[in-house]
């Protein structure tokens, strides 16, 4: 009874501390639900991440091994230049969608259609370089959704740390606290009760010693 609240021992605060039970117990349900929402989306989020990491790195290693081949045969001014003005104009537009509270990102590339042909000739910058940026322009998008997708990793793992906290706080704290107030009060109710059913008794026994008093002392008048 330590945790008690320390409020008058009612029935109108019995009621109101059951009521705030039934409310705080509600709450802890809804809470481990979306947690447990929570952790799922999180879980395939985490696999979409390791599968996209991995098909992001298997295209970086092919578009480097291009790289390095053309790499082999040109002049780093030349391999400078191809990057330099052969990336197509692109964007990247951010909206949101809300899962349980949260908001998780999406990001789209937009890019620029009429800039998609390389603007140098393929004799002058040899097929490997070609292939190399190529690949490079093609990596792009897969890197954008692995941002998106970690992004939404990191949300939701907040989300699930503070919702977890607020169960635990309800759990641990404020429903055991609410539960011995409730048990203190009902006492407290209890004994009250019986001081009067104790002190309505004495009353009746005095009231009935009286008249017992008084109609003896009438008998011997």
């Amino acid at each position: 009874m330590s945790n008690a609240e320390k409020i008058s021992p009612t029935r109108i605060n019995l009621l109101a501390k059951k009521q705030e039970l039934k409310v705080a117990e509600r709450g802890h349900k809804l809470l481990k639900d979306k947690r447990d929402g929570l952790m799922r989306e999180f879980m395939t989020k985490v696999r979409d991440v390791k599968e996209v990491r991995s098909k992001a790195n298997d295209l970086l290693v092919d578009a480097f091994k291009s790289y390095v081949s053309a790499s082999a045969i040109m002049s780093p001014q030349s391999i400078d230049n191809a990057f330099a003005y052969g990336a197509p104009a692109s964007s990247i537009s951010v909206t949101e969608r809300q899962v349980m509270s949260v908001s998780i990102p999406t990001f789209t590339v937009e890019e620029d259609t009429t800039r998609r042909r390389l603007p140098y000739g393929f004799l002058e910058s040899y097929g490997n370089l070609d292939n190399a940026v190529q690949k490079f322009y093609k990596v792009y998008p897969t890197l954008v959704k692995l941002a998106e997708l970690e992004s939404a990793v990191e949300r939701l793992a907040i989300e699930i740390e503070r919702t977890r906290r607020r169960a635990s706080a309800l759990e641990n704290i404020r429903i055991p606290v609410l539960k011995d107030t409730i048990s203190l009060i009902t006492m407290r109710l209890e004994e009250q009760n019986r001081d009067a059913v104790v002190g309505t008794m004495r009353v009746k026994a005095l009231i009935t010693a009286k008249e017992k008093e008084a109609a003896l002392n009438a008998n011997n008048a």
